[in-house]
């Protein structure tokens, strides 16, 4: 796996919108934020254009991010917000520059799509985080463990018992994201594979049949068979119908690893909620789920 060099003060952060549109106001807070902290701001030429839902026209998100990793002024790139649409761009985009001088790449949510295509082909390690439209009304600790990471520093993340945990300990290359993105990147050039990996999940605004359905779609698949962990975080806003399905997400998640022996850690808290700690995919990590909680860890900084 391939590790952009870390940033230090000085260093620039390009802001782009490879998906739903935003406005100058909503990322205000986290451009002052991270200019507080030392380092320059590039804003990408269409970020606050508008099509539809969108960012900009296609043509327009995908300039832009292909300008970000062309530039070799950039140090990192972080997605403005996500929503949807990064998979119509990602078959548009040129990485032979970006695979020359690897830089960080930083977002979450439909983001996984970025993630999961360039952890996949180029093997180049990406971070899964919060994004600048929800940096001001999420926790400190969000910007905190974001600019760590960034900045070169190995976390160690603790968390509470879940009833539903499965102990056991592994070692393995984080991947994985917004179960949605994965469920419709499967058998596509961006499609993950698990083995050996510690998996990460997390989603929000589904109902819980659908979740079901996309697990049931990992376990048929294969990729849930030779895992080496499952670390489940947030899912924030699950609908049920009048006829209720029965089981929580929980539940739904841990009949389909019933199968199978890995370490199970729930309630992990990253992805659609107020506390969203950031992670490193294509990094090494051990988790040490026990009764006592759960230690997540990277086990090399480069």
């Amino acid at each position: 796996m391939i590790f952009s060099p870390y940033l230090k003060a000085g260093d620039t952060i390009g802001i782009v919108a490879p998906a739903r549109k935003v406005c100058r106001e909503e990322l205000s807070f986290a451009i002052r934020w991270w200019e507080e902290k030392g380092f320059r701001i590039v804003l990408g030429e269409h970020l606050f254009s508008e099509n539809n839902q969108y960012a900009g026209t296609d043509r327009e998100r995908t300039e832009d991010l292909q300008n970000m990793m062309n530039n070799s002024d950039i140090n990192a790139i972080f997605c403005a917000r996500g929503g949807y649409g990064t998979m119509r761009i990602i078959d548009s985009l040129n990485f032979t520059n970006f695979v020359l001088q690897p830089k960080w790449i930083c977002g979450f949510s439909d983001i996984t799509a970025l993630h999961s295509h360039i952890n996949t082909i180029y093997k180049v390690a990406t971070i899964h985080a919060a994004m600048p439209i929800s940096m001001q009304e999420n926790r400190l600790q969000n910007l905190e463990t974001l600019y760590n990471t960034l900045t070169g520093e190995a976390l160690v993340y603790t968390c509470e018992p879940h009833l539903l945990n499965r102990t056991g300990y592994c070692k393995g290359e984080l991947i994985g994201g917004n179960l949605s993105l994965l469920y419709a990147l499967s058998n596509s050039v961006s499609d993950i594979n698990t083995t050996n990996k510690i998996l990460f999940i997390e989603d929000t605004d589904e109902y819980l049949y659908h979740i079901d359905r996309m697990m049931l779609h990992l376990k048929r698949a294969g990729k849930l068979r030779d895992l080496a962990g499952l670390l489940v975080g947030s899912f924030t806003k699950i609908k049920d119908h009048e006829i209720a399905f029965g089981s929580t997400v929980e539940q739904i998640i841990r009949e389909h690893c019933a199968t199978y022996s890995f370490p199970v850690a729930f309630n992990f808290p990253a992805g659609h909620d107020d506390i969203n700690l950031t992670l490193k995919f294509g990094a090494n990590y051990s988790l040490s789920v026990q009764d006592i909680g759960t230690v997540f860890q990277e086990e090399y900084c480069f």
